[in-house]
């Protein structure tokens, strides 16, 4: 540094003439000797206190005028996060660095102590603030809305001439949360299930969108086959006069199963189903041949249930009499009895599991489970 022939605006010292400015600063009243600069110099801008809301139910944090899901593991991290955001730091500061250490004074109040280190005007400085950040709890808009029941949509599990069983009305269920789970992940914080309530008849799933009902029935009937049908009711107007409605999906499952096994009274033998996904796919228990269904038949073709493959039991293989036949004994009997020999039998099994129904006695695959949909 040299002398110059500048003079201090405040005090009247000479003003030592400095290099040139280091890369990133940004020199403010470079006329004012350093004594008079760091006179009312601050390092770090810092707000007085800091206010946070979050939602007491679900965490969400309120800012600016729209809430914001946080990925917090409490709320220590979310007033850091809000400190960090509220903190300024002097222009001319070169190489700063800093860290925050939060007391927990009570519940609602976190005393974040943080600590600034930089260099001004080739002067290494240091500062340490407190600032308090109060905790206030309140409803998000999404939670409020959980909390008074609020529904767009309606979702209706039902089956055709049958209950939905516990795995569908589970797996329903949990379609439903998986949609709602996606939407979330995309930002939409509208995306809720309100209500899941099972009815003698299936499954009500209420809803926080259309959007979000139709996605759940489609990808119900994608999954166990069967139809959807809409119905619109008009509920209300919003203020721009427009009719508001809400819309119920009616998911109509198929009358039959995978695993099932019908007689679908065609003079060909029962069917084990496979598959209800579009039309019905199966095989006979008579033959082993593939069966399915026409289009023409919809959802499942004319057909009454015998039972299912939890009905099978084992039972002796007596003999292979022919390329049709076998021998195998009644389970409830223990009579020998000759029954249709379908391909997929082992003539070298001991034992095979047959299904005794009204239809008489039929063979079943080993392997008598649903193909993976």
């Amino acid at each position: 540094m040299s002398e110059s022939r500048a003079f201090c605006p405040r005090c009247g010292d000479p003003v030592a003439e400095r290099e040139g400015l280091r890369p990133g600063e940004a020199r403010s009243d470079p006329n004012l000797c350093d004594a008079c600069y760091f006179e009312d110099f601050d390092l770090v801008d810092a707000p007085e206190r800091i206010e946070v809301q979050v939602c007491s139910r679900c965490g969400a944090v309120h800012r600016g005028n729209r809430w914001v899901d946080v990925d917090a593991r409490d709320y220590t991290d979310i007033a850091i996060e809000e400190v960090s955001k509220s903190l300024g730091v002097h222009v001319d500061a070169t190489e700063v660095s800093w860290q925050v250490d939060p007391e927990q004074v009570d519940q609602n109040t976190i005393r974040m102590h943080c600590y600034f280190t930089g260099i001004v005007r080739d002067t290494p400085l240091e500062e340490d603030i407190v600032v308090p950040v109060k905790i206030s709890r309140g409803t998000c808009d999404r939670c409020g809305r959980i909390a008074g029941d609020y529904y767009a949509s309606i979702v209706q599990i039902r089956a055709a001439d049958r209950t939905p069983t516990t795995e569908e009305v589970e797996r329903a269920e949990a379609i439903a949360n998986e949609v709602v789970a996606e939407m979330e992940d995309t930002g939409d914080r509208n995306a809720f299930v309100t209500d899941a309530s099972e009815t003698d008849d299936g499954l009500n799933l209420k809803v926080s969108t259309n959007k979000i009902g139709q996605k759940i029935a489609r990808k119900t009937v994608e999954e166990f086959g069967g139809t959807v049908g809409d119905y619109e009711t008009l509920v209300t107007e919003d203020e721009d006069g427009n009719e508001v409605y809400r819309v119920t999906y009616a998911v109509r499952l198929p009358p039959f199963r995978p695993g099932d096994v019908i007689d679908t009274a065609d003079d060909d033998g029962p069917v084990l189903v496979r598959s209800v996904q579009g039309n019905l796919k199966g095989t006979r228990v008579t033959t082993g041949e593939a069966y399915e269904a026409s289009f023409e038949d919809g959802d499942a073709p004319e057909a009454r249930k015998l039972g299912t493959v939890e009905d099978a039991e084992e039972t002796t293989l007596v003999t292979v009499e022919d390329e049709n036949a076998v021998q195998v004994l009644d389970p409830e009997t223990y009579r020998a009895e000759t029954i249709a020999r379908p391909d997929y039998i082992d003539p070298d099994a001991d034992t095979v599991p047959v299904l005794k129904s009204r239809a008489g006695l039929h063979v079943l695959p080993e392997s008598a489970t649903p193909d993976d949909e």
